[in-house]
């Protein structure tokens, strides 16, 4: 069956431009229904549409901010700020040891949502100075949420619409978190090609942990801390689309001239505890100084690959 996420169909845009089209919720409920998804289909059903069944934008904007908010509230629970920043923090004193003096860390979170991280990140200071914070998110309404919830709390971070790939200034790192399970295939292989500009040093993208208890935390999670349907249903779904280490890493090896990592694989972690993992991919001369600043404990669980996931050794080698 083929799994898909409401969100993923309410909102669309022109190839190649951020015009929003026109969505028919008649289409919503038919993909979902074509599926097998009965319940997503009557949950697209009672969507607010107008007389033409066009689904209103206004009305569907409303419900993603909503449904987002839940998230942010789910991020603080899996102290997803705190995680991150724990390996942004050694890459970055990676990064900066290379790089010339004074140059600044540009962070870019691609498909920023409601923005939490970028936020997160700049209100603890958990990069030190000299970062530039950006969120960048294809939905405006979104982007507009992130940019009101920043100023109301004073910090120094921007967020702006359109495709983070396509910056006149790509970023030195690359971050995300529960976006990559929204690719599949050649898509999910474009991503990473798409983080291979000479400036960008890294990324670092944290997606759901596939796992075989992950659907079944994720129903009860969701049923616990999320009261829209929408969102309830979408988790879930997220959840039994994750996609396992070996999938990541091939992907990742899109990424010219980096080195494609997992933290924390499925092979060493505990499925009881393990909710979100990252992919990583590093310019090959800060293998070294990373699994250096991470320490001997924490470089430990750095999975590289090479056609099939192989642990890497001390100084990059295999």
């Amino acid at each position: 069956m083929q799994l898909l996420e409401i969100s993923d169909l309410v909102v669309d845009h022109s190839p190649g431009a951020r015009d929003r089209l026109p969505v028919r919720r008649a289409d919503v409920v038919a993909r979902l229904a074509a599926a097998g998804d009965r319940r997503g289909a009557r949950i697209a059903a009672g969507l607010v549409c107008d007389a033409d069944g066009v689904l209103d934008p206004d009305a569907v904007d409303r419900r993603l901010v909503a449904v987002h908010t839940e998230l942010q509230r789910l991020s603080e629970e899996l102290r997803l700020g705190d995680r991150i920043a724990d390996l942004l923090r050694p890459l970055g004193a990676a990064i900066r040891a290379a790089a010339p003096a004074g140059r600044p860390l540009r962070v870019v979170d691609v498909g920023c949502g409601l923005g939490y991280l970028v936020r997160w990140l700049a209100a603890s200071g958990a990069l030190g100075a000299g970062v530039e914070l950006l969120g960048m998110d294809f939905n405006p309404a979104l982007v507009a949420e992130a940019e009101r919830l920043a100023r109301d709390e004073g910090l120094d971070c921007r967020f702006v619409g359109g495709d983070a790939f396509a910056l006149a200034e790509p970023a030195t790192v690359y971050v995300s978190t529960g976006v990559l399970h929204h690719f599949r295939g050649p898509d999910l292989d474009a991503f990473f090609a798409a983080q291979s500009a000479p400036e960008t040093e890294a990324f670092c993208h944290f997606d759901i942990a596939a796992t075989s208890l992950t659907p079944v935390g994720a129903w009860i999670f969701h049923r616990a801390r999320m009261r829209d349907p929408l969102g309830r249903h979408d988790g879930v779904v997220s959840a039994r689309r994750a996609h396992d280490d070996a999938t990541l890493l091939r992907a990742a090896g899109h990424a010219a001239g980096m080195v494609p990592l997992v933290y924390e694989p499925r092979g060493l972690s505990n499925p009881f505890c393990t909710t979100i993992r990252p992919v990583l991919g590093v310019r090959p001369a800060l293998v070294a100084p990373l699994r250096a600043a991470l320490g001997p404990a924490a470089s430990s669980r750095l999975i590289g690959a090479e056609g099939t996931a192989t642990t890497l050794l001390p100084g990059g080698t295999r």
